[in-house]
């Protein structure tokens, strides 16, 4: 039986903070977070990019934070919760349509599913469903967006599953070869996270660059 003072060290995680979360509930937290930032509207703010890049770390068992976690099971949970989570807000979005996000009064929420769109619309579907793992909030609202818009569910599935996995176990994986080879790691964790945010951001940013220079270039043909 859990105790009060663990009960309330629960209770006061902070969400926002990947090493609060994994100190508080482990490698099950990690795909409960994931499911959530992929599949509920809600989950928009959570902390998917820091969160599997310190949960490979701390797999390691070189960080000082007293947290050890297993890689074999948090590779599981990390690719179950996010494959699930976006499945999730495929099939509210099919369901409800553009109802979850009228619902919303989030101004970030709101450009997240604009920029959605404009990926789907830009890049067609496979290409935006994967792209979209690595943005945040774009990740979240993407899905149900493509739920709505009626992207064809075998489509839809191939390329968040393939997206997915590379994003899930590919973060996780990178925090824990770093946390491999450099002794006491986690004292630079804030900026290797913000390394981490702007990296995973570098296939978006090469499409836009290729897109606007294929663009540039059919300009300068005529």
């Amino acid at each position: 039986m859990s105790t009060p003072v663990h009960l309330s060290s629960q209770l006061a995680v902070n969400v926002l903070d990947a090493h609060s979360l994994l100190a508080a509930f482990g490698v099950l937290g990690v795909g409960v977070v994931l499911f959530a930032e992929t599949g509920l509207l809600i989950g928009f703010f959570l902390p998917g990019d820091s969160l599997l890049f310190t949960a490979g770390l701390l797999c390691t068992g070189t960080a000082d934070s007293g947290v050890k976690l297993s890689l074999g099971p948090l590779l599981v949970a990390a690719a179950v919760g996010a494959l699930a989570g976006a499945q999730c807000g495929y099939l509210l979005g099919r369901r409800a349509g553009g109802a979850l996000l009228a619902r919303s009064h989030s101004p970030r929420l709101h450009r997240g599913a604009h920029r959605a769109e404009e990926l789907l619309e830009k890049y067609g579907h496979a290409k935006a469903i994967v792209l979209a793992r690595f943005v945040p909030v774009v990740r979240t609202v993407l899905n149900p967006v493509a739920g709505a818009l009626q992207v064809p569910v075998r489509t839809f599935t191939l390329w968040q599953i393939a997206g997915g996995l590379v994003w899930s176990v590919g973060l996780t994986l990178a925090g824990y070869a770093l946390g491999s080879s450099i002794p006491n790691v986690d004292r630079y964790l804030l900026p290797l996270v913000a390394l981490i945010v702007v990296v995973s951001l570098t296939p978006l940013l090469a499409e836009v660059y290729r897109a606007r220079r294929n663009t540039a270039s059919k300009g300068g043909d005529r």
